[in-house]
């Protein structure tokens, strides 16, 4: 009798470590099956240089940002090649959620207010039902606070007021390159004169290329479909680098933009690359944790 206890007992252990061994084994196998995964750092910066990137500020972070430009380089050593002259916006970017951010800033150029919303639509993916490109959507509007220049006629605050939606599409298409879209529209309440569109139509592009770990260089540049043409502004082109030092994501570029938000930069980009009217800038980004992660 008390052998036959001893070959159950054994019989027992031996389907309980079975059993034990083959969920092992099952685990091996889900950790092997390959699993969707989400792409990001497309960019360094929500920012291409002028125009939203389809990067995203994570949820809790806000970021403090500071565009600078400086005066035309061809103004010569007089001048300090721009140097003595400057535009500068500072701007408070907040991550809400992963797909969500908002974002306000003031600007010296017209004294003006701005702030936006962008929302990621699509996530770009790899692995098993995976979507090679991201689609966000981003909606803004800005403000005008400079006295009015005639004060005899009738001024409604309205006036002061322009909006733009975007629609960015774009991808990480390798490790070491970006590319995207940004189909733009534009409205200002106010324009200067009949022949100023007042729903302006435009196309940015921004691309991406990565030099280092911490350096990548990249192009900013919008096409404008239905411009004025005889208002003396063109199509706002940048170039520059971003350098990571962690935390900070410093900016350096050249720009023939003289403005710093979508209103701006669309409609008063006076100066012309072929004639060497280029500005100097930076953008100096810095984030901080100001929600705890969750754990």
């Amino acid at each position: 009798m008390k052998s036959l206890n001893k070959i159950v007992f054994a019989s027992l252990l031996g389907l309980v470590s079975f059993s034990l061994s083959a969920q092992d084994l099952l685990k091996l196998v889900d950790t092997d099956k390959p699993k969707k995964e989400y792409v990001d750092y497309a960019f360094k910066s929500s920012r291409v240089i002028m125009g939203q990137s389809m990067e995203m500020i994570r949820p809790g972070v806000m970021d403090f940002r500071i565009l600078h430009r400086f005066g035309n380089v061809n103004q010569g050593g007089y001048q300090f090649f721009g140097l003595d002259q400057a535009t500068m916006r500072m701007g408070f970017d907040f991550g809400i959620t992963k797909n969500l951010m908002i974002g306000v800033g003031r600007g010296t150029n017209k004294k003006e207010f701005d702030g936006f919303l962008k929302y990621r639509i699509i996530h770009q993916s790899k692995g098993p039902g995976s979507i090679p490109f991201s689609v966000l959507a981003v909606a803004g509007s800005t403000m005008e606070t400079l006295k009015w220049a005639d004060t005899a006629r009738k001024n409604f605050f309205t006036s002061r007021l322009a909006f733009y939606g975007q629609l960015i599409i774009g991808s990480k298409i390798t490790e070491g390159f970006t590319l995207q879209l940004a189909p733009t529209i534009l409205h200002r309440n106010l324009v200067a004169t009949e022949n100023d569109p007042s729903d302006l139509y435009a196309v940015g592009i921004g691309a991406r290329i990565r030099i280092s770990r911490r350096v990548s260089f990249n192009v900013d540049y919008f096409y404008r479909i239905n411009p004025n043409l005889n208002d003396g502004t063109h199509n706002p082109l940048s170039v520059g680098f971003d350098i990571e030092t962690g935390g900070h994501v410093f900016q350096v570029h050249f720009t023939n933009a003289i403005g710093m938000n979508e209103r701006a930069f669309l409609t008063e980009s006076t100066n012309n690359w072929q004639k060497g009217d280029i500005q100097f800038g930076f953008n100096l980004s810095r984030t901080f944790q100001i929600v705890k992660k969750k754990h």
